[in-house]
């Protein structure tokens, strides 16, 4: 896809891979609208992740953005689990498409990755816009820190957009088995919720810094947070994992090739500091 103006700049080996043939058990599939009324005068977002279209976590994340009334929200997952795929993409074979009822939305589902979401969504075969605002990918049941993002099919989903020349966000909560309840997957959306509109805010304007897509991680106590920009990795006090587990919301910059050149990281970084000064992440 052409990228605009304010859209990231993508290194040149950024290869575009084969489309899959495409079937769906609908007719007019392109056709289709949600039961939600369309604003052209909000931002478009496009919602994906890695455990499916039913897991709880992709639930919350389209359930709060709805209700804040501020987005056009579309949806396009993985119809069954697809976690630790990674960047895998259908290159053979076909891909089914069914529409499934998510109130407000309009909304897909897949029977390839995370990236093959994205993919063809952003391919103009399902929804009606040209491309979205933002696409965001979550949130993810589990953390997606350090070398985990190699792995990851949540942060590919967020890669992939990247690729095609849209601004993103991957999500992820970092669950642990025995403290954590479905009802903290909302707790971190709405955690998230001010970095979301700052971002979306600076994308509008013009002044979001390109080079770069978002890894958001959650603590395990969604409630009680600080937050912290990071480098990728899995051990030191400056690293998102070591963050994380002190109960910070980690925010880290990913490119293509994971570590970002530092001046990059150094736009990124002023960019916090602006939002962090106009009181945006005062939430967070």
């Amino acid at each position: 896809m052409e990228s605009d103006a304010n859209s990231p700049k993508i290194p040149d080996e950024a290869i575009e891979q084969p489309r899959p043939e495409v079937t769906s058990s609908n007719s007019n599939i392109s056709e289709q609208q949600s039961d939600g009324k369309v604003d052209d005068s909000r931002p478009t977002l496009l919602v994906t992740n890695d455990d499916g279209i039913d897991a709880p976590g992709i639930r919350a994340l389209v359930e709060v953005l709805l209700e804040t009334g501020r987005y056009n929200v579309n949806v396009c997952a993985p119809d069954s689990e697809k976690s630790a795929v990674g960047h895998s993409v259908t290159a053979r074979g076909n891909i089914t498409v069914r529409q499934v009822e998510i109130k407000g939305a309009t909304a897909f589902e897949l029977s390839g990755t995370p990236a093959d979401c994205v993919s063809l969504s952003l391919s103009g075969a399902l929804f009606s816009w040209s491309k979205p605002t933002l696409v965001i990918s979550g949130i993810n049941k589990g953390s997606n820190c350090g070398y985990h993002i190699i792995y990851s099919g949540t942060v590919a989903g967020a890669r992939e957009a990247f690729i095609c020349g849209v601004p993103s966000i991957a999500l992820s909560y970092n669950w642990t088995r025995g403290e954590s309840h479905n009802t903290d997957f909302r707790i971190a959306v709405q955690a998230c919720l001010p970095l979301i509109d700052a971002v979306l805010s600076h994308i509008m304007k013009g002044s979001y810094p390109q080079g770069f897509f978002l890894n958001v991680d959650v603590p395990v106590n969604p409630g009680q947070h600080k937050i912290s920009e990071h480098e990728y990795g899995e051990e030191g006090d400056d690293l998102d994992f070591g963050a994380l587990q002190e109960g910070y919301i980690t925010v880290t910059p990913l490119g293509l090739k994971s570590h970002i050149q530092s001046d990059v990281f150094s736009s990124f970084k002023n960019w916090v500091s602006i939002v962090a000064e106009l009181g945006v992440t005062s939430a967070l």
